[in-house]
């Protein structure tokens, strides 16, 4: 009798071991999980984005002008490394802060008020959205042209004739943004002028705009600029400048995306208080094709029509033809390597191919031959 007691016992005891066991094993609580910051900014609706970009650009001459930020002759160079923070809600209050440092920042600076510095506020403006209309008010980079300063955002290294000669890089003052459908937007703001953050006398530069995306293979984009200009230093133009400009994007396939860009600028009293105006037009077209998910080729022409020599310095005008290919490879989705290969020509000699020493006077040729290497990457 008391060896089946034990019998039962044991059989008992054999069928509760491995619950016994699994309990033992398992933990009495789970740590719970720690939100990681970029989790938290999400959740906040915060987005925090930036870019490195640097170079290597060789040439046989300087652009003495003609180039926006690739100006030097044959240099290493940190283009530029910039920071976005943004807080954007569809609807109330927002602010955007986007700040870039480098080369390319010393000529943004200078263009707004002549100082040398390698650090610049590119754009810093409050936003207050309410249903299709949105507001902003602060600095904010212009509606013109089919590039932009942030290099990830272009398909070349270098820039446009018309992005140098023919459109502003930022404004500051008010703009607000009318989307009346699906597809298409209005655009209005009355700004300091071009580039300029501040000024002191009380005519200012007024932009309208239009977007048209009828699909999502076509968007038209108009913008128009008319007012003072603002200083232009040493000595200030104290006359409106105007600028028409259009911007095409076709996406013809997955891989090929074809945009053109015409501008058309006149600036009052171009040659002193009481002086004829001087108007000048540029086309440019852009072709980029994606080989594969790693390599693609972009193909840069333009043309741009200086006829009376304001933006050039050439007292009887001249044309201006440029074409850039550059090849991109992107190992990773965040990193970009570019080879690009320029030719510039000048009606006129315009270049400079050696510069002037003491006596001896700069030498200048109708053109320019450029080969660039850039890095960029994305974070």
């Amino acid at each position: 009798m008391k060896a089946k007691k034990i019998a039962i016992c044991v059989a008992l005891l054999s069928a509760a071991a491995p619950k016994l066991l699994l309990a033992a094993d398992a933990p009495t609580s789970s740590p719970p999980a720690v939100p990681s910051w970029a989790d938290t900014l999400n959740a906040w609706g915060v987005a925090v984005n930036g870019y490195v970009a640097a170079s290597y650009y060789a040439s046989n001459g300087y652009r003495g002008g003609y180039h926006e930020f690739d100006e030097n002759h044959d240099t290493f160079q940190l283009d530029q490394a910039g920071l976005t923070v943004a807080y954007q809600p569809k609807q109330g209050f927002g602010a955007v802060i986007d700040l870039m440092a480098g080369e390319d920042a010393r000529i943004v600076h200078a263009s707004e008020d002549g100082h040398d510095n390698s650090f610049d506020m590119r754009q810093a403006f409050v936003q207050y959205a309410t249903g299709p209309l949105t507001i902003i008010g602060g600095k904010y980079v212009t509606l013109a042209g089919a590039e932009v300063i942030n290099p990830t955002q272009n398909t070349n290294f270098s820039r446009s004739l018309l992005f140098t000669l023919m459109e502003p890089l930022t404004h500051t003052g008010v703009r607000a943004t009318l989307a009346v459908s699906d597809t298409v937007s209005f655009i209005a703001g009355i700004n300091n002028g071009w580039n300029i953050t501040s000024i002191s006398y009380g005519p200012k530069t007024g932009e309208l705009g239009m977007a048209w995306t009828p699909s999502k293979a076509l968007a038209l984009t108009a913008q128009a600029y008319l007012g003072k200009f603002g200083a232009t230093l040493p000595t200030p133009i104290d006359a409106n400048r105007s600028l028409v400009d259009v911007v095409a994007t076709y996406n013809a396939t997955p891989s090929l995306t074809l945009v053109v860009n015409a501008d058309w600028d006149k600036q009052d009293e171009a040659f002193g208080p009481g002086s004829a105006s001087a108007s000048w037009y540029g086309l440019a077209g852009y072709a980029n094709y994606a080989l594969n998910s790693q390599w693609r080729v972009s193909l840069r022409l333009e043309y741009l029509e200086d006829k009376d020599g304001f933006v050039t310095g050439v007292s009887d005008g001249q044309h201006l033809w440029e074409s850039t290919v550059t090849f991109g490879y992107a190992p990773r989705k965040n990193f970009e390597l570019r080879l690009e290969g320029r030719y510039d020509d000048a009606q006129r000699n315009t270049f400079v191919r050696s510069q002037a020493v003491g006596t001896i006077p700069a030498d200048l040729e109708n053109s320019l031959s450029e080969l660039a290497v850039q890095g960029v990457y994305k974070f």
